[in-house]
C-alpha cells in the first residue's frame, strides 16, 4: 500500500534541506564540499529503489507514485555536486520503463514542471537543444503564472536554447522577467555583430557564470558569425564569394588579428558543422555556396 507516501515526501524534502545546511557547516569546518549532499543522495536512492521495485501492485496502490518527487530531489543533489551522469538512469526509469510510462503524465503538475526543468538543463549541457527546448518550454508554460521567480529561472536556460535554434525572444519578455542581461546578446546574434556579443558576454559574465550558462553563450558566437556571413552572402547576391570579404567584415568588427587563413578555417568549420552548405575553392580563394538553402535553418540540424 502507498498510504505513507505523503509523509515520505515531507521527510525526504526535510532531509534534503538539512543536507544543504549540514554541507555548509562541513565546508566551514574544512571538509569537502558536497559530502553531506552525496550522503543524502545515497539515502534517497534507497527510497527510490523501494518505490521503483513496486511494479506489480495496481496503479491505485503502487508506491511508484513516489518516484517523481524522489527523482526531482536526486536531480537537485546531482546538479549541486556536478554529477549529471547519474541523472541518466533516473530519466530512463521514467521515460522508458513500461510500468512507469503509464503514470508519467499523471504526476502532479508541480512535480512534472520540476522534472522537465532538470531534464531540460541536462539536455542543454549535452548540446541536445531540441530536447532542451521541449522540456524547458513545458516547464515554463506550465509553471504557475504568479511564480515569477521560477519562470525567470526557467527562462535563463530557455533563452539561450531558443537562440541556438534560431528563435529570438521578444524584448517585452526580457523586460517582463527582468532579464536585461540578454538584450545585447539577442541584438548581437540578430545583427551578426560579434563585437557586440563579446562585449555583452564580458559585461554580464558574473551573471552568466552564476546561472551556469556562460559556455552555452560562448557557443552563440558561431551562430552570430553564421548570421554575419549570411548577410554578406545576401549583399553580394552571388553564390561565389571572395574569402577576403568575410575577413574584412571580421576585422571591422574587432577581430583584427584574423587573417585569410583563419577566415578560411572558420568557414570550413561552419561548412563541416552544417551552418553553411558549400565548399571552399583554395585556388580562387572563394567560398562556393549551395543554390538551395545555402544557410539552413538552425533547428533543422542542431
Amino acid at each position: 500500500d502507498n498510504w505513507g507516501l505523503p509523509m515520505m515526501n515531507v521527510l525526504i524534502k526535510d532531509m534534503y534541506s538539512l543536507a544543504l545546511k549540514a554541507d555548509m557547516v562541513a565546508v566551514a569546518n574544512g571538509e569537502m564540499a558536497g559530502s553531506k549532499i552525496d550522503a543524502c543522495a545515497d539515502m534517497l536512492m534507497t527510497v527510490f529503489r523501494v518505490c521503483a521495485s513496486d511494479s506489480r501492485t495496481s496503479i491505485e496502490y503502487t508506491k511508484r507514485w513516489g518516484l517523481m518527487p524522489i527523482i526531482n530531489l536526486l536531480f537537485k543533489c546531482y546538479f549541486k555536486t556536478n554529477k549529471l551522469h547519474l541523472c541518466k538512469p533516473l530519466i530512463i526509469a521514467i521515460e522508458t520503463n513500461a510500468a512507469n510510462k503509464d503514470i508519467k503524465d499523471l504526476f502532479s503538475i508541480a512535480d512534472r514542471v520540476t522534472y522537465n526543468y532538470f531534464v531540460g538543463m541536462k539536455h542543454m549541457f549535452e548540446n541536445e537543444f531540441k530536447g532542451a527546448d521541449k522540456c524547458l518550454s513545458f516547464a515554463f508554460e506550465n509553471c504557475l503564472r504568479n511564480s515569477m521567480s521560477n519562470k525567470r529561472k526557467i527562462l535563463i536556460c530557455l533563452i539561450p536554447v531558443k537562440i541556438t535554434l534560431g528563435f529570438m525572444p521578444k524584448l517585452s519578455i526580457l523586460k517582463k522577467y527582468n532579464l536585461c542581461e540578454f538584450e545585447d546578446v539577442v541584438k548581437a546574434v540578430k545583427r551578426g555583430d560579434i563585437r557586440l556579443l563579446n562585449e555583452a558576454i564580458a559585461k554580464n559574465a558574473a551573471f552568466f557564470i552564476r546561472a551556469g550558462i556562460y559556455l552555452i553563450l560562448e557557443k552563440l558566437k558561431v551562430i552570430t558569425l553564421r548570421n554575419l556571413f549570411k548577410k554578406i552572402y545576401l549583399l553580394t547576391g552571388s553564390f561565389q564569394i571572395d574569402v577576403a570579404k568575410f575577413q574584412i567584415a571580421l576585422n571591422w568588427l574587432g577581430l583584427e588579428d584574423v587573417d585569410s587563413d583563419e577566415t578560411e578555417c572558420i568557414l570550413a568549420n561552419m561548412i563541416n558543422d552544417g551552418y553553411i552548405k558549400g565548399y571552399i575553392s583554395e585556388q580562387h580563394k572563394k567560398i562556393v555556396v549551395s543554390k538551395v538553402k545555402a544557410f539552413p535553418e538552425l533547428n533543422t540540424f542542431l
